[in-house]
């Protein structure tokens, strides 16, 4: 062995990495042939190789996250913040994010952004459907702050908010837990909120059929009517090719029911197009029920589904549209 491994780095005949590592290893360990062992294992890696992306790709949303909160804090520690956070202050920190998630979005997604013109310039409830990641949503909220300079509140659930670190984020972007209260509230001080009333059920447990999983919640309409809003619905085209999850895995269920953290496993992370189409506005009407209203949306975002979105999704098509040109409808 020791002979074989001399002819690594001599003799007039040159030999692969593979074969001297192979070598070194025999001499090391004393297992021979343990070439044929390493030549085995590099093809199972080989094999494996597009199922550990497709799991480990969902972690750089992960990892963008943190990048913002990090920028926050940088951003705090220079400007010596002391007090509570002023809308004024944070102005340059949203800019900044707003420009870090918006190149994300167009760079691996070619994030585009049809109907900014339905948003009312007052306050507003944008309702959307919720893909396994709120990504689409980021997106929304950067595009959206960079054109017209506005920051939609968001309302989130209650995991997100015993996240390590998400506090400074959670605060300077306005993200909310609620009760209806501080919803409303939200929306008389001017600003645009929005929901998700399928919440984390339908981000993980929805699938490429994208049915809308509200059951009956009406909690976000009787919020609009409250506060005297419209409601904008709201969808994102390809939102379940570009994450999805092992939703339909029963046991992976019945453990969320009972524990109500989001456990079930996501993969993807796929750079397919994503397009989000903010649909007409429903007016505030005073003689409406919420029970009403909120069917109302349910149906605005199902046509905006319909409208927009190829069922059942595929991710190869979706993929493929990101060298379409995307033709207006009227």
């Amino acid at each position: 062995m020791t002979g074989g491994n001399e002819s690594c780095t001599a003799g007039p005949t040159s030999m692969s990495y593979l074969t001297c590592l192979s070598y070194i290893l025999e001499e090391w360990t004393g297992v021979e042939h343990i070439g044929d062992y390493l030549s085995y294992v590099f093809y199972i890696l080989w094999v494996l190789f597009p199922l550990v992306v497709v799991f480990v790709l969902p972690g750089v949303i992960v990892v963008l996250l943190y990048v913002s909160i990090l920028l926050l804090h940088i951003y705090k520690r220079k400007n010596e913040l002391k007090e509570a956070y002023s809308h004024d202050v944070w102005q340059g920190a949203k800019e900044m994010l707003a420009t870090l998630w918006d190149g994300h979005g167009r760079i691996w997604h070619g994030y585009e952004l049809h109907g900014v013109e339905n948003i009312p310039k007052g306050p507003g409830l944008v309702v959307f459907y919720h893909g396994a990641t709120p990504v689409d949503y980021i997106y929304f909220t950067a595009r959206l702050y960079i054109m017209k300079k506005r920051y939609c509140h968001v309302v989130a659930d209650h995991f997100v908010f015993s996240l390590p670190g998400f506090k400074i984020l959670t605060d300077v972007l306005g993200v909310i837990h609620g009760p209806k209260e501080a919803c409303v509230r939200t929306l008389h001080d001017g600003h645009l909120l929005a929901i998700a009333p399928g919440g984390v059920r339908e981000a993980l447990f929805g699938d490429e059929m994208y049915a809308i999983l509200w059951s009956n919640r009406k909690g976000f309409a009787q919020v609009a009517i409250d506060a005297k809003v419209p409601i904008i619905p709201m969808f994102t085209q390809n939102v379940r090719e570009a994450f999805r999850t092992l939703g339909g895995i029963k046991i992976l269920r019945s453990l969320y029911e009972r524990i109500r953290l989001p456990v079930v496993p996501l993969y993807g992370g796929f750079p397919v197009k994503l397009r989000t189409f903010i649909g007409e506005p429903i007016l505030y009407e005073p003689n409406m029920t919420a029970e009403e209203l909120a069917e109302k949306t349910k149906e605005a975002i199902e046509a905006l589904i319909e409208k927009h979105q190829k069922i059942p999704g595929n991710i190869f098509r979706a993929l493929m549209e990101r060298f379409q040109t995307h033709k207006k409808e009227d």
